[in-house]
């Protein structure tokens, strides 16, 4: 049987999904790319550089940084409105969200692995010749924590959902 959408038929996994597509959605307009220097002058070279060209947010870094915290988001949402809903969650809800919360995950440590691709060859070439490092920034940490809390509670959601399926009808709708 179908609930009525109320803020207290929500349970914690479906608000926590939501939280951690929020998380990631924030997590683009923070830094993701960033450029370091370990010798002195160097640096002081990178910090008269427009901010843009030594930190890059999501947005302005690759497919990988921009693209995977929109699924999260979309995921969260559609579990909190249609989470109560018997016949979507029968049908795999909770499946389909722990599914675009690992994809999601997966394009991130893409992402993290094929940082350096978002510079050229030659830019690379002169990084590494000026001793210039590209590191992840904090904004690739949080996208990714916030990936790793959505697969976690998905797969929680899952086996709530089959323990809820196990259950004889009867209890099923008391206990709702």
């Amino acid at each position: 049987m179908t609930q009525p959408f109320s803020v207290k038929s929500v349970t914690w996994r479906e608000w926590l999904g939501l939280a951690a597509g929020l998380l990631a959605l924030g997590s683009t307009f923070l830094p993701w790319t960033t450029l370091s220097a370990g010798k002195p002058d160097i640096e002081s070279i990178l910090a008269q550089l427009p901010h843009g060209d030594v930190v890059r947010d999501a947005w302005h870094a690759s497919f990988f940084a921009w693209c995977p915290p929109l699924p999260l988001l979309l995921a969260g949402l559609v579990v909190v409105v249609f989470g109560r809903i018997r016949n979507l969650r029968v049908s795999g809800l909770p499946h389909l969200w722990l599914v675009v919360a690992a994809a999601s995950l997966l394009m991130m440590v893409i992402g993290w692995v094929t940082l350096d691709w978002e510079f050229d060859a030659d830019q690379r070439g002169i990084f590494d010749a000026a001793g210039i490092t590209i590191g992840a920034g904090l904004g690739r940490f949080l996208g990714l924590f916030a990936g790793l809390v959505s697969v976690v509670v998905a797969f929680l959601d899952v086996r709530a959902m089959r323990a809820e399926s196990r259950q004889p009808r009867k209890v099923r709708s008391k206990s709702r």
